[in-house]
This record gives C-alpha cells, structure tokens and sequence, in this order.
C-alpha cells in the first residue's frame, strides 16, 4: 500500500534551492485543514485534469473535490471536453466502517461506460489513505478488465503542499502513461518539444504554440494542457522538454532525462522580454544556424509589431506602480512582463513560490527594491498598496473586493483571469486591461467624493 511521499519529492536534485534554502519550503508538509490552493490533492488535480480525454476521480468526502474542482479556465479544442467533468466517490460515515473500494470500483466502471474516457486518474485523499483503502490494487484490477490506463495518484492532503501534489501528478503521469506509445510519422519534425506546465488558461497555450510554430518549433506534446493521454504517451520522442512556468514539474523532466536521455531546459512566456528569450533558448538547444536565423528575424518582427501596438498603452503606464499577488512562478515573470510596460513593481507574494522562484524574482530585481509578500492577508496588501501609493493591484480573484473597497484598481491575473497574458498577444491583452484598469474614471469620482465602498 503506497500511502506515504516519495523522498526525492522533498529532495529534488535538479532544484536551484538544494544547497541554498535549507527548509525545503516548495515541499513542506501541508498544515493541517488546509485546501484550496494549499494541499496535495489540489495541485495534483491542476497538473492532471486539463487532459482532455481523460476523466478524474477524487476518491473522498464530497467536499475535498468541492474545494479542488473548475479551480481554473484552462481551454480545448476538443468538442467534449472533460476537464469540466468532476467526480468523487463522496465516502461517508458508512464508508468509513465497511470500506469504499467498491463504491471506487463501481463508479470507475460507471464514467467508463458512460464516458468511454481514454484513461482515468483516481486521487486518493486523507481519509482513504488513513482507512487504508487499496486504491493501487483497485487501478491495477480496472486497467486489466477496461483495457485503459486507470492511474493511481497518491494525493492525500497531509503529505504536503501544492508543489509536492504538482510532483506527485508528473510522477503518476511517469510511472503510468509515459513511453506507452509511439507517434505518427507526419507527427513529427526536425524540431520537436514538449511543453510542461503549460495548463492552457484562457486559451494561453494557443498563442505560445502559434508562436513557435512561426519559429519553426513543433510542440510534439503538452503536459497537460489541451494534451490527449496519446500525446503524453508519445511525449518521449520529443527532442527537448520545456517547462513553463511550473518548477515543481521539473522532477517530470529530470525523470524523463534519465529514463529517455531528454534534455531539458526552463522557460517563461509572460511578457516580450521572457517569450524573446524563450524562443532564443529553444531554437540554440537545436544548434541548427538556419532556424537561428530563420527564429531571430521572426521575433524581430513580432517585437516591433508588439511595441507598436502597446506604444500608447505603455506611454501612460511608464512609471505607474503595481502591487502583484499571485501565486508560484507568476510571482517573477509577471514581474517580468510589467517592467516590459515600464512599471515599477513595489511588490510581489511569495507564499506559494519555491527557492527559484524567489532567486528569479532577485536576478530581475537587480536593486533589491521589490517587497517580497509572506503574509497576503487584506489587510496587510492595503497597507501596503497606500503606503506606496500603488496605482494598480494585481492579484487572484479573493483579493479583488478588497482591492475595489479600498478604491484601488485591480486586475485578476491568476487562474480565474478572463483574458490570456502569454506571447505577444497576450502582451497586448495585459497592457490594454491595465490601462483600462487603471484609466476608469469611478476610482477618481469615488475619492473625490469622499465615498467609501
């Protein structure tokens, strides 16, 4: 019965920090109570479930899948897309005493026939892991009978936090879908990648894709967004692996780098700067001279056509101050993208980010003036948003009212944001939204008002 983390979780050897944070925070143990945005399950189910022809199955009280489910906006161009499908086996005080795998065991084969879905991922949870319900042994027994993958994710809550549920979702895709198949031919190209944490938020994976395409990159497989379990059973025959935005998958990476020989490389496509340097380091990992070329004429051309599109926006933001709350790696390449406008960041949380996040966040902050954010409660990011004078808060939507009482323009730039702020495009959508943001006359008419909200 697999109940308990792997070590290597906590003791990533391809991680900046070993050597540097000696607390390990991107992997410590979860505090007891916590959910959204904070246990294993949680980050498990954001890495797994944007698959769009494989359904999830979260073997708990009703609840643990209340508080993980439609967290985010990730997009499809499949017709039926499950990834807005949730389930759970809601074990109750009854399940409890009797036992629940065959409750597990009947609903599996109930999505199985109602959905005919390519594979099926079963989170396990703290109660069943604590009851010992073996849900590996239910995986095993199903895959045989239904002739699919039916994955086991070892996710219980009390193992620790988002980050280790983001590892704990990479190894279940390693250990289970990986390296099962080959691709087509006319799939492949002279140049192929895969893209890992890339989740697809608001359509954002499009515009990275359509970006590299342009370069002359394949993007072979994405993990996960948009992806098919096809794709990522193929993903080994990739020539690279890129992980975007998304560090705790970098044991995804180093374990395929092992296994397949698949080297592997970081990138960020938040802001003209970052996708710039993205392509650059893609297209060099191949060494081929004509694709460098081919490559940097390309991104010479969108990078003109970009700044000519914002040039009004960024003309007024120049000089404006943001106030940035956000999870993970958007804690550094927001930071990025916003110094491309000319803003100046006053700060930026780090709650949720790990060791190289905040190095990131140093190396772009070369004079030490960003306030990195522990504590991101309301009352806290308003005294800072006024003492600073800040001129736009952005941040997650549980934040927005705060920021809106206290006359202050918001934008949501987390995973329930409405627009996509990848590439160029996105560029282009983040510095419009800002300005308008910012540019709304009631924030003006209020103060002048002396109207309190």
């Amino acid at each position: 019965m697999h109940i308990t983390a792997k070590e290597e979780y906590f003791d990533e050897p391809a991680c900046e920090h070993n050597g540097v944070a000696k607390d390990k925070k991107a992997c410590k143990t979860a505090t007891p109570g916590s959910s959204t945005g904070g246990c294993a399950l949680d980050g498990a189910y954001i890495v797994l479930s944007p698959i769009k022809d494989a359904l999830n199955i979260v073997h708990a009280p009703i609840n643990c899948l209340g508080n993980s489910y439609n967290q985010r906006t990730s997009e499809t161009t499949q017709r039926e897309n499950y990834y807005m499908y949730g389930f759970t086996t809601a074990i109750n005080e009854n399940d409890l005493i009797f036992g629940s795998e065959d409750k597990l065991r009947q609903g599996i084969i109930y999505v199985f026939n109602r959905f005919k879905p390519k594979a099926v991922f079963i989170y396990n949870t703290c109660v069943p892991a604590l009851t010992g319900e073996d849900i590996e042994g239910v995986s095993k027994e199903l895959a045989a009978t239904l002739k699919i993958p039916v994955v086991p994710v070892f996710s219980q809550g009390f193992s620790g936090n988002k980050n280790l549920g983001n590892k704990i979702a990479g190894d279940a895709l390693f250990t289970y879908i990986i390296g099962r198949k080959e691709p087509e031919i006319d799939l492949l190209s002279d140049y192929n990648i895969n893209l890992i944490g890339e989740y697809n938020i608001r359509g954002e994976l499009f515009l990275i894709k359509k970006a590299l395409k342009q370069a002359g990159i394949n993007v072979l497989s994405t993990i996960t967004g948009d992806a098919t379990i096809e794709e990522i059973m193929y993903s080994h025959k990739a020539g690279l692996n890129v992980v975007v935005c998304s560090k705790a998958l970098i044991y995804l990476a180093r374990k395929m780098k092992e296994k397949y020989g698949l080297p592997y490389i970081e990138g960020s496509f938040f802001g003209l700067t970052s996708t710039n340097k993205a392509i650059m380091d893609i297209v060099n990992s191949f060494g081929d001279y004509e694709l460098t070329c081919s490559a940097k004429k390309y991104i010479k051309i969108r990078t003109r056509n970009t700044e000519e599109n914002i040039y009004e926006y960024k003309r007024f933001l120049t000089g404006k101050k943001a106030l940035l709350y956000t999870g993970g790696v958007k804690s550094w390449s927001l930071v990025s993208a916003l110094n491309d406008l000319g803003m100046k960041v006053i700060a930026t949380g780090v709650k949720k980010s790990t060791e190289e996040d905040k190095l990131r966040i140093k190396e772009i902050d070369e004079n030490g003036n960003i306030i990195m954010l522990d504590n991101g409660n309301p009352v806290n990011l308003i005294k800072i948003a006024r003492e600073e004078r800040v001129d736009i808060i952005l941040a997650g939507g549980r934040n927005q009212y705060t920021a809106i009482k206290s006359l202050i323009p918001f934008l949501d730039v987390n995973q329930e944001r409405f627009n996509p702020y990848t590439s160029y495009e996105g560029m282009e959508f983040l510095a419009k939204q800002i300005y308008f943001e910012i540019k709304n006359p009631l924030f003006k008419l209020l103060k002048e008002s002396n109207i309190n909200l």
